[in-house]
């Protein structure tokens, strides 16, 4: 009787002590993983329904988590984008408009919010911030070629320290993630920024996708003999089309072995010279064909241009597989350690990218093929697995994101919104989301000649002014032209969504504190430094 009174007693004891510890796990912190690859572009993913490549690891990701259908950039720019994704802030407000700035670290980024609330944190990969990374446990970040790093044989700043790795950037990368994961404090949640360089400029696949597609022909996009007829100077005068940037060494690769020995202060041979021997060999056969094929083909005109939109595709999705195999790689690992379930996976890039639509290359322009992010979330204790949104979200809106999910307090001077009530709820934006994401480019003059513009995307309409040394408005309906051909502006059947696109594009400028960008322009264009020093 007595042990049956113990065991009676002992019960509601045993029952608090299993709800503290059923408590307790439902407040463990779950763990991050961001990663971010450089303009790689919603075109090239198969879960955005992509004809030109199959990604079948970034599909793993949108099937297990929710895929994000109207994510945007900010500033679509490298080092400005990521300012952006760091502070929660758009560029006006950070100080990182261009890539001719250099981050201030000291102020509140959510890496260093985490890290004071008790989480390790790591970056690892490119960072292209210039200052050195600041907020975090452990960083391993890309160098040289200024600070866009290398894909053969990169050099990476590790805590201070410079190393050279030999070996594949994306591989290196990947290795290095997994390690830190495996090596971390498993006491703590960490944070971890896992950045790849590729898909950048110059596009150089892994050593085992060299001339993987060399007998593949991509579709050509409708658009890409575009005459930006009813578009205004800033297309006319970029520097960033197919058939007149693209250069025949760095973008082509059109030199042979003996070309590239010959002229070792070329910016091609000094890539090329990162490589092992054998790895050169095997660059060596894959690119003879092209080489010769141009040099012989005696092409010109459209033909020219579409030769050349072959070549482009080739190199830039064979730069893609190596990140897709790196996802899958990391997948794998988290379930082996069995860290699949508490912690969030996130997939983006820094922004879109043209893949020959409009005849161009490159980002910097607010249309749709640059302006608009891949994002992927997945993160099974909330997400229901193979779940899609269309909300308006922003990349200023991950660092709030993040923080939520951990629940960490986000600061009042954050600009972006937490993305956590639409993950919650199936991908269904909450009540007074917002109507439009804004858009703010910089960088002109400068590479590639897109003049700055600001203006706002909404669900269905477009609304962009360039300005600077000009002053030219265009406007896209894109329901009816979702490739961004017939500029409306000034049509009279639209006046009415004109004036509440203005009106809209007012009032958001006036919500972000980024008013009246043209006056501070002229300030700046008559010699006064104060703007320039503030955002440098």
């Amino acid at each position: 009787m007595q042990r049956k009174l113990e065991f009676t007693l002992l019960l509601p004891l045993a029952a608090t002590l299993a709800g503290c510890g059923q408590e307790k796990a439902e407040r463990q912190q779950p763990n991050i993983i961001f990663i971010m690859t450089d303009d790689h572009t919603t075109q090239a993913m198969s879960c955005y329904g992509g004809q030109l490549i199959s990604t079948p690891n970034m599909d793993r990701l949108a099937e297990e988590g929710m895929r994000f259908d109207n994510c945007f950039v900010t500033n679509a720019l490298s080092g400005p984008s990521r300012a952006c994704i760091l502070t929660g802030k758009f560029s006006h407000e950070n100080g990182f408009t261009d890539n001719a700035c250099v981050f201030d670290g000291s102020q509140p980024t959510f890496p260093s919010i985490l890290q004071d609330a008790g989480y390790q944190t790591a970056i690892i990969g490119k960072w292209h911030l210039i200052s050195e990374p600041q907020g975090f446990d452990h960083w391993c970040i890309l160098t040289g070629q200024e600070e866009q790093g290398d894909y053969y044989s990169p050099e990476f700043n590790e805590d201070g320290k410079a190393v050279t790795e030999e070996g594949y950037v994306t591989d290196i990368i990947t290795d290095k993630a997994i390690s830190y994961i495996r090596e971390r404090d498993k006491d703590r949640p960490f944070c971890l920024m896992f950045h790849h360089k590729a898909p950048h400029r110059n596009w150089m696949p892994a050593p085992r996708h060299i001339g993987i597609f060399n007998d593949t022909v991509f579709p050509e996009p409708e658009t890409l003999f575009d005459d930006w007829s009813s578009r205004g100077r800033a297309a006319h005068e970029q520097d960033m089309s197919i058939a007149e940037t693209f250069t025949e060494d760095w973008d082509l690769k059109l030199r042979t072995r003996e070309e590239l020995l010959a002229d070792t202060t070329g910016r091609l041979y000094k890539v090329y010279s990162r490589m092992p021997e054998d790895v050169q060999r095997k660059w060596d056969a894959a690119y003879a064909g092209r080489i010769r094929e141009y040099r012989e083909g005696g092409m010109t005109g459209e033909e020219l241009v579409s030769w050349k939109y072959q070549q482009y595709m080739r190199d830039y999705l064979a730069t893609v597989l190596s990140v897709d195999e790196s996802i899958g790689r990391l997948l794998d690992f988290l379930e082996e350690e069995g860290l699949d379930e508490n912690t969030i996976v996130v997939y983006t890039s820094d922004q879109g990218f043209f893949l020959g639509e409009h005849g161009w290359f490159d980002k910097r322009f607010m249309y749709e093929e640059c302006q608009r992010m891949p994002l992927l979330v997945r993160y099974p204790e909330m997400i229901k697995a193979g779940s899609t949104s269309d909300a308006i979200c922003m990349n200023i809106d991950f660092a709030p994101t993040f923080l939520d999910l951990a629940g960490v307090s986000i600061p009042d001077d954050i600009q972006g919104e937490s993305l956590k009530p639409v993950l919650e709820n199936g991908g269904r934006e909450p009540d007074g989301w917002r109507k439009a994401a804004y858009y703010h480019y910089y960088e002109y003059p400068a590479e590639h000649s897109v003049k700055r513009h600001y203006g706002i995307r909404t669900r269905d309409f477009k609304l962009i002014h360039f300005y600077n040394d000009i002053d030219e408005w265009e406007m896209y309906d894109l329901g009816k032209d979702p490739r961004e051909l017939n500029n409306v502006f000034g049509d009279p059947e639209y006046a009415g969504t004109r004036d509440t696109l203005m009106s809209l594009l007012k009032e958001t400028q006036e919500k972000y504190g980024d008013t009246d960008p043209d006056e501070r322009e002229r300030v700046l264009f008559k010699g006064d430094r104060r703007y320039l020093d503030r955002t440098r």
